[in-house]
Protein backbone atom coordinates (compact mmCIF):
# COMPACT_ATOMS: atom_id res chain seq x y z
CA UNK A 1 0.00 0.00 0.00
CA UNK A 2 1.37 3.71 -0.88
CA UNK A 3 -0.13 6.96 -1.21
CA UNK A 4 -2.83 7.40 -3.34
CA UNK A 5 -0.77 9.61 -5.77
CA UNK A 6 -1.39 12.31 -8.63
CA UNK A 7 2.37 12.21 -9.76
CA UNK A 8 6.15 10.84 -9.18
CA UNK A 9 7.30 9.89 -5.91
CA UNK A 10 9.28 12.10 -4.16
CA UNK A 11 12.87 11.45 -4.08
CA UNK A 12 16.10 13.51 -2.56
CA UNK A 13 19.33 13.62 -4.51
CA UNK A 14 21.80 11.23 -3.25
CA UNK A 15 24.92 12.90 -2.02
CA UNK A 16 28.52 11.85 -1.02
CA UNK A 17 28.85 10.16 2.09
CA UNK A 18 29.57 12.63 4.76
CA UNK A 19 33.04 12.35 6.67
CA UNK A 20 31.96 13.72 9.51
CA UNK A 21 28.72 14.42 11.64
CA UNK A 22 30.05 17.61 13.54
CA UNK A 23 31.03 20.85 11.25
CA UNK A 24 30.92 23.25 14.57
CA UNK A 25 29.36 26.24 12.70
CA UNK A 26 26.02 25.76 14.59
CA UNK A 27 28.28 26.21 18.24
CA UNK A 28 27.19 29.48 17.98
CA UNK A 29 23.59 28.66 18.48
CA UNK A 30 22.67 29.09 14.51
CA UNK A 31 21.96 26.89 12.18
CA UNK A 32 22.52 27.56 7.88
CA UNK A 33 19.60 27.66 5.78
CA UNK A 34 18.69 25.84 2.55
CA UNK A 35 20.55 27.87 -0.21
CA UNK A 36 22.62 30.19 2.35
CA UNK A 37 22.10 32.29 5.25
CA UNK A 38 21.85 31.32 8.79
CA UNK A 39 19.10 31.89 11.81
CA UNK A 40 19.23 31.58 15.19
CA UNK A 41 18.39 27.51 16.23
CA UNK A 42 15.48 28.85 18.48
CA UNK A 43 13.94 30.96 15.21
CA UNK A 44 10.05 30.20 14.86
CA UNK A 45 10.47 28.12 11.60
CA UNK A 46 13.75 26.13 12.98
CA UNK A 47 11.06 25.14 16.01
CA UNK A 48 8.19 23.98 13.33
CA UNK A 49 11.33 21.73 11.81
CA UNK A 50 12.31 20.32 14.66
CA UNK A 51 8.30 19.09 15.29
CA UNK A 52 8.87 18.10 11.90
CA UNK A 53 12.11 15.86 12.52
CA UNK A 54 10.09 14.15 15.42
CA UNK A 55 7.24 13.46 13.51
CA UNK A 56 9.41 11.66 11.20
CA UNK A 57 10.64 9.62 14.07
CA UNK A 58 7.65 8.86 16.17
CA UNK A 59 6.46 7.44 12.85
CA UNK A 60 9.71 5.89 12.46
CA UNK A 61 8.57 3.76 15.42
CA UNK A 62 4.83 2.89 14.17
CA UNK A 63 6.33 1.55 10.79
CA UNK A 64 8.92 -0.44 12.97
CA UNK A 65 5.38 -1.54 14.54
CA UNK A 66 4.48 -2.57 11.26
CA UNK A 67 6.79 -4.72 9.55
CA UNK A 68 4.21 -7.54 9.55
CA UNK A 69 2.16 -5.13 7.47
CA UNK A 70 4.37 -4.21 4.46
CA UNK A 71 1.47 -1.92 2.75
CA UNK A 72 1.21 0.06 5.54
CA UNK A 73 5.01 0.06 6.46
CA UNK A 74 5.26 1.29 3.04
CA UNK A 75 2.56 4.06 3.02
CA UNK A 76 4.63 5.18 6.54
CA UNK A 77 8.06 5.29 4.69
CA UNK A 78 6.21 7.64 1.64
CA UNK A 79 4.67 10.01 4.59
CA UNK A 80 8.58 10.01 6.47
CA UNK A 81 9.76 11.21 3.08
CA UNK A 82 7.07 13.40 2.33
CA UNK A 83 8.06 15.14 5.91
CA UNK A 84 11.58 15.95 4.43
CA UNK A 85 10.00 17.99 1.56
CA UNK A 86 8.57 19.85 4.30
CA UNK A 87 11.59 20.26 6.28
CA UNK A 88 13.63 21.38 2.76
CA UNK A 89 10.49 24.14 1.88
CA UNK A 90 10.38 25.35 5.37
CA UNK A 91 14.54 25.50 5.83
CA UNK A 92 14.85 27.41 2.66
CA UNK A 93 16.20 30.61 2.54
CA UNK A 94 13.28 32.88 1.44
CA UNK A 95 15.17 35.00 -1.38
CA UNK A 96 15.86 31.79 -2.93
CA UNK A 97 12.57 29.38 -3.16
CA UNK A 98 12.42 29.77 -6.69
CA UNK A 99 15.73 27.37 -6.59
CA UNK A 100 12.87 24.70 -5.26
CA UNK A 101 12.28 21.89 -6.82
CA UNK A 102 8.26 20.37 -6.15
CA UNK A 103 8.23 17.05 -4.89
CA UNK A 104 12.16 17.21 -3.44
CA UNK A 105 11.80 20.34 -1.59
CA UNK A 106 8.96 22.22 -2.22
CA UNK A 107 5.52 21.06 -1.11
CA UNK A 108 2.83 21.07 -3.80
CA UNK A 109 -0.80 20.48 -3.81
CA UNK A 110 -0.67 17.21 -5.21
CA UNK A 111 1.11 15.84 -1.89
CA UNK A 112 -1.83 16.99 -0.44
CA UNK A 113 -3.91 15.80 -2.43
CA UNK A 114 -2.45 12.48 -2.31
CA UNK A 115 -3.47 12.46 1.13
CA UNK A 116 -7.16 13.27 1.07
CA UNK A 117 -7.34 10.15 -1.67
CA UNK A 118 -5.91 7.85 0.52
CA UNK A 119 -7.91 9.00 4.16
CA UNK A 120 -10.91 8.60 1.23
CA UNK A 121 -10.21 4.91 1.02
CA UNK A 122 -9.84 4.05 4.10
CA UNK A 123 -12.57 5.58 5.62
CA UNK A 124 -14.26 4.23 2.47
CA UNK A 125 -13.29 0.76 3.71
CA UNK A 126 -13.36 1.52 7.71
CA UNK A 127 -16.23 4.09 8.41
CA UNK A 128 -14.59 6.29 11.43
CA UNK A 129 -16.52 5.82 14.68
CA UNK A 130 -18.30 9.28 15.86
CA UNK A 131 -16.92 9.38 19.32
CA UNK A 132 -13.23 10.16 20.70
CA UNK A 133 -10.64 7.43 20.98
CA UNK A 134 -8.29 6.82 23.91
CA UNK A 135 -5.21 5.41 22.06
CA UNK A 136 -2.97 3.18 23.13
CA UNK A 137 -4.72 -0.57 22.28
CA UNK A 138 -1.65 -1.22 20.52
CA UNK A 139 1.89 -0.46 19.82
CA UNK A 140 1.35 0.50 15.91
CA UNK A 141 -1.68 2.53 17.08
CA UNK A 142 0.04 4.41 20.01
CA UNK A 143 2.45 4.99 18.18
CA UNK A 144 0.55 6.65 15.00
CA UNK A 145 -1.56 8.53 17.13
CA UNK A 146 1.90 10.06 19.04
CA UNK A 147 2.63 11.05 15.43
CA UNK A 148 -0.80 12.82 15.23
CA UNK A 149 0.24 14.52 17.98
CA UNK A 150 3.42 16.22 17.11
CA UNK A 151 2.19 16.40 13.32
CA UNK A 152 -0.49 19.02 15.36
CA UNK A 153 1.93 20.98 17.18
CA UNK A 154 4.10 21.29 14.03
CA UNK A 155 1.23 22.83 12.17
CA UNK A 156 0.36 25.38 15.26
CA UNK A 157 4.50 26.16 15.44
CA UNK A 158 3.78 27.15 11.66
CA UNK A 159 0.66 29.56 12.25
CA UNK A 160 2.66 31.11 15.57
CA UNK A 161 5.38 31.39 12.80
CA UNK A 162 3.39 32.79 9.93
CA UNK A 163 2.09 35.25 12.43
CA UNK A 164 4.80 36.48 13.72
CA UNK A 165 5.83 37.23 9.79
CA UNK A 166 7.71 34.34 8.52
CA UNK A 167 7.21 33.68 4.85
CA UNK A 168 5.16 30.21 5.14
CA UNK A 169 3.79 28.40 2.11
CA UNK A 170 -0.04 27.89 2.07
CA UNK A 171 1.38 24.11 0.54
CA UNK A 172 2.56 23.07 3.81
CA UNK A 173 -0.32 24.70 5.82
CA UNK A 174 -2.48 22.22 4.24
CA UNK A 175 -0.07 19.31 3.88
CA UNK A 176 0.90 19.31 7.79
CA UNK A 177 -3.18 19.88 8.58
CA UNK A 178 -4.23 17.20 6.26
CA UNK A 179 -1.71 14.81 7.38
CA UNK A 180 -2.66 14.92 10.94
CA UNK A 181 -5.93 13.83 9.74
CA UNK A 182 -4.52 10.73 7.68
CA UNK A 183 -2.29 10.25 10.70
CA UNK A 184 -5.53 9.40 12.78
CA UNK A 185 -7.21 7.46 10.35
CA UNK A 186 -3.93 5.08 10.23
CA UNK A 187 -4.33 5.08 14.10
CA UNK A 188 -7.41 3.49 13.61
CA UNK A 189 -6.91 1.01 10.61
CA UNK A 190 -3.51 -0.38 12.44
CA UNK A 191 -5.60 -1.07 15.50
CA UNK A 192 -7.46 -3.85 13.49
CA UNK A 193 -10.12 -5.49 15.38
CA UNK A 194 -8.97 -4.38 18.98
CA UNK A 195 -11.33 -2.75 21.13
CA UNK A 196 -10.34 1.22 21.72
CA UNK A 197 -11.93 2.45 24.26
CA UNK A 198 -13.26 6.00 24.14
CA UNK A 199 -13.32 8.46 26.25
CA UNK A 200 -16.76 8.53 27.73
CA UNK A 201 -18.28 5.34 29.52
Amino acid sequence: MALERSGRSPGAPVSEPASTIYTKTGDDGTTGRLFGGRVTKDDLLIEVCGDVDETVAALGVAREALQDNPGLSDLVLDLQRHLFVVAADLSANPSARHRLTPEVSLVVATMTDDLERTIDRMIGRLPLRPVFIVPGVTRASASMDLARTVARRAERHLIRARAAGHIVSPEVVAYLNRLSDLLYVLARRVAGTAEEPVSHL
